[in-house]
């Protein structure tokens, strides 16, 4: 064998033995990961998410995926010419959107992911929040940022009433992955759209998650420098909130954090799905590859 050769051996040999303690600290416990961004539409880091899912469940992990999809519900709108609108980083959902995010979220995405997962050598089921009565939902109030007594009007958005989570247990307790689409049913059986991020979060309490862990397109929480904040405190982040640099897209992922950290949630991770096999890095290494939330 040659040196070279021997070397990246060797190399592979203790990365692998430095992950045994994570191993350890995790196995048997459940990992809710929301699944967006880029990771979600580029084919090699599709590849690669579902490759380390498969590994982490092998490894004796139950990762449950929740995901997200707004391109490419974006796409499909633009096509039968309908324009998307957002309120304070939520988006406008009429009846026709609704049918849209419905067809799009449970059919074309889900499928991908559980399609993907499985091909990776994993046995991926999909499910929406009808499946097993798992989210009951009623309309969201959303309240004006600047003027609370303002309520917006924002259609089909839905808030989380409760989740009952025994139709996830049942499936991660026999060796499948479950794939869940951010879709929740009214007291009138009406489908409502619920944010991706707030579905992780809230199922992540429910089922008293280790981990947190949200992919986003960059590269964690900034500050307003534009520099990583690795480690943030419950009351940090609330003064965050306040001077304006978290706002946009990041509030719904945020609050929904911060509420699953105050929770039981051991931690949340705001990780850079940009980066190749970041959810094992995140999961199995010391390295931090973006923002940890603390409660206190």
């Amino acid at each position: 064998m040659s040196d070279k050769l021997h070397n990246e051996a060797h190399e592979k040999a203790e990365i692998l033995a430095q992950a045994l303690p994570y191993i350890r600290k995790f196995h048997g416990k459940t990992l809710v990961i929301k699944y967006g961004g880029n990771a979600m539409t580029d084919p090699k880091l599709q590849a690669d998410f579902a490759a380390d899912v498969v590994l982490l469940k092998l490894v004796g992990m139950n990762p449950v995926v929740v995901h997200g999809g707004g391109p490419q519900i974006e796409t499909v709108l633009n096509r039968l010419g309908k324009k998307g609108e957002f309120i304070q980083g939520m988006r406008v959902t009429d009846e026709e959107t609704m049918e849209v995010v419905e067809w799009v979220l449970a059919g074309e995405v889900q499928q991908d992911i559980v399609g993907l997962i499985n091909q990776a050598g994993g046995k991926a089921v999909g499910l929406t929040g009808r499946d097993g009565s798992m989210i009951h939902a009623r309309k969201l109030k959303m309240h004006d940022n600047k003027d609370p007594s303002i309520e917006l009007d924002v259609g089909l958005v839905g808030e989380i009433v409760a989740i009952d989570p025994s139709v996830v247990k049942a499936l991660q307790d026999d060796a499948f992955i479950p794939v869940i689409s951010p879709i929740g049913f009214g007291e009138n059986n009406e489908s409502y759209n619920i944010n991706a991020d707030v579905v992780a979060a809230k199922l992540a309490t429910v089922l008293q998650a280790e981990k947190l862990v949200l992919l986003t397109n960059t590269e964690g929480v900034l500050d307003k420098a534009g520099k990583l904040m690795t480690d943030l405190s419950a009351r940090e982040i609330e003064a965050l909130f306040e001077d304006g640099t978290i706002s946009g897209g990041m509030l719904p992922k945020i609050s929904g954090a911060l509420d699953a950290a105050k929770s039981g949630v051991n931690s949340v991770h705001i990780i850079d799905g940009r980066v190749p096999h970041v959810l094992l890095l995140e999961v199995l290494t010391e390295q931090a590859f973006g923002t940890m939330i603390r409660s206190h």
